[in-house]
């Protein structure tokens, strides 16, 4: 698995870096849930710190989401990257290689140095989990425009069953979430 954050060159500084990360489909037991219908979630968080004064400050944020799941009845991947309540579809692919491309491809999140002449620096913090059934119910309302869980009386019996076959299969694969860290060189923007 590799981060990699690359500043932009001197004289723009104060633009977004660019954020990729590699590696990150490719253990054997995140594919193994992938392919059983398991999405994964990738959460990036990166921070701006400012190393002026006594301690180090942190004086910008950016997050975001990169849901990979596939649709075994379609053999289909679907790649999705949320930012700031925006859903951006990077493609439904037919290859899980295709996919992996996607999720490595650069990003620039929306983040910028302030343009002052102390040292910062940018610091990835990358959780990857694979999603449960509650948090992939949660995703597809959220999806679908139902910013809140809604409780309706009526369910189809089936979904609990399969809520509960889920649950044994991922119990049974053993759920994992992994957290990945990395930190820039200091700069002065």
């Amino acid at each position: 698995m590799t981060l990699d954050v690359e500043l932009p060159p001197p004289p723009q500084r104060v633009e977004p870096p660019s954020v990729r990360s590699r590696h990150v489909l490719s253990d054997s037991r995140t594919r193994d849930l992938l392919h059983h219908g398991f999405p994964a979630r990738l959460h990036y968080r990166l921070e701006l710190w400012s190393t002026s004064g006594w301690f180090d400050n942190q004086v910008g944020k950016a997050e975001w989401d990169v849901i990979v799941r596939f649709t075994p009845l379609d053999k289909r991947y679907a790649v999705l990257r949320i930012e700031n309540d925006r859903v951006s579809q990077l493609g439904p692919f037919e290859r899980f290689d295709e996919a992996v491309a996607a999720v490595e491809r650069p990003f620039r999140p929306e983040i910028r140095a302030p343009a002052r002449r102390d040292k910062q620096y940018y610091r990835l913090v990358l959780d990857v989990a694979m999603l449960t059934v509650n948090d992939l119910d949660e995703v597809e309302r959220w999806l679908r425009g139902e910013f809140r869980p809604a409780v309706r009386g009526q369910r189809n019996p089936g979904t609990a069953i399969t809520r509960g076959v889920r649950s044994l299969v991922v119990g049974l694969l053993g759920s994992q979430n992994q957290e990945y860290q990395m930190r820039t060189r200091t700069f002065v923007p």
